[in-house]
């Protein structure tokens, strides 16, 4: 059978991190490889008991056909519940619901970017941003990160020197896959540079709730005053990746077009789904479970940050992230980390190579290491033997 497949096709690759993940299924392997949160802390009896409510209660309408931008009471709840606590203010026109945020990033691809676009994205960043961008043919302009976010003075340059890009994407919360913070100083410039540029922002915030130390900075959702910043929220961090439920907030007219995208799409995101989050959060804390989350968290990043200091090279650099689910290994120029991985997986650890996390792929000595699923045991073991693979390079 001869199929010739679109040029928006053939532009798609396989994310390195879903095909790394069925390799690292195997039992023995200890993976720090998938952004995955601890299942073990997913609250299944409330869940359970909620999803059999939500049926006999709500079964007519939670198994039926329901509108595309969503159930209005879990709109409400997200608005009330996670937003408002922040500073972001928004009324049932500005927010619609995705199945998960990761639809959100294709959808903001499909309504923003033309063939050749210019997008402006921080280096490194999350490759499953940059294969969702991808398939709208854009051409990256790529920032690099300092230690308090991106680089504005390089960005200046390039909006002083006329970069007309049609947006910037950025995680300002724990990064992916860095894990680095954006300050509250740059935030404020970064929106003064989007105003006086006309740059419309793309920001993601998946991690933003998982503060490990120190204080949740505001959202430049809630500091915006023009309405140009798109704020990318989910509960898959939070809650559970399962149920596929994310949401944008933006000014009224962007989230129509949207909600017109996501028509053509899949129609809607479960309904049965959106019902069984939605009461859950009516009837119990989600901040009391973040909390539980965060706990385990940051013993868990505690164990794999000492870990590497007593085990890896003192060459060897990585970020003592304040957040989120990932820490960056930086090894020395001239090692490669895919390769590295093979040896890596004969010894049954795993972590994803970093060049996929850079738009042109061109910087292949680092890897980005997860904390979150694994027990504290096996994350000892774990860099043990990755340590033994790295070492010997040095």
């Amino acid at each position: 059978m001869n199929v010739e497949f679109s040029e928006r096709a053939n532009r798609i690759k396989a994310s390195e991190i879903r095909e790394l993940l069925k390799l690292t299924a195997r039992p023995e392997i200890i993976s720090f490889a998938g952004g995955l949160p601890a299942a073990e802390l997913f609250p299944l009896e409330s869940l359970a008991e909620i999803s059999k409510e939500v049926i006999l209660q709500e079964g007519k309408t939670a198994l039926q056909y329901s509108t595309t931008e969503g159930f209005n009471d879990l709109r409400e709840v997200i608005l009330k519940q996670r937003l408002a606590k922040v500073g972001i203010h928004a009324t049932l026109d500005e927010i619609f619901i995705t199945s998960g945020s990761q639809q959100a990033l294709d959808f903001t691809g499909k309504l923003l970017i033309n063939e050749g676009d210019q997008i402006i994205v921080e280096s490194p960043t999350y490759l499953g941003a940059l294969n969702a961008f991808l398939a709208y043919a854009p051409s990256y302009v790529e920032i690099p990160l300092e230690e308090d976010g991106m680089d504005l003075d390089l960005l200046e340059e390039h909006l002083k020197g006329g970069l007309k890009a049609k947006f910037l994407y950025t995680i300002p919360d724990f990064q992916n896959p860095s894990g680095i913070t954006m300050s509250l100083e740059k935030r404020k410039r970064l929106l003064s540079l989007a105003n006086q540029y006309d740059l419309i922002v793309i920001e993601d915030a998946p991690y933003a709730e998982l503060v490990l130390e120190g204080n949740q900075l505001p959202p430049l959702k809630s500091m915006d005053t023009e309405g140009r910043v798109i704020y990318l929220g989910t509960f898959s961090k939070t809650f559970t990746p399962g149920l596929r439920i994310g949401w944008v907030v933006g000014h009224p007219k962007i989230i129509h077009k949207f909600i017109q995208i996501k028509q053509g799409s899949d129609l809607q995101t479960s309904s049965l789904d959106q019902r069984i989050a939605a009461r859950y959060m009516l009837q119990y804390n989600l901040d009391e479970h973040i909390e539980l989350i965060k706990k385990v968290y940051k013993r868990r990043r505690d164990v794999m940050i000492n870990a590497m200091k007593a085990s890896f090279h003192k060459d060897i650099t990585f970020t003592d992230s304040k957040g989120g689910l990932f820490t960056w290994v930086k090894v020395k120029e001239t090692m490669d980390t895919k390769p590295i991985m093979e040896e890596a997986l004969a010894k049954n650890v795993a972590f994803v190579p970093g060049a996929s996390f850079f738009a042109s792929g061109d910087k292949k000595n680092y890897m980005r290491l997860n904390y979150s699923c694994m027990p504290e045991e096996m994350i000892e073991i774990g860099i043990r033997r990755l340590a033994e693979v790295l070492n010997k390079y040095y």
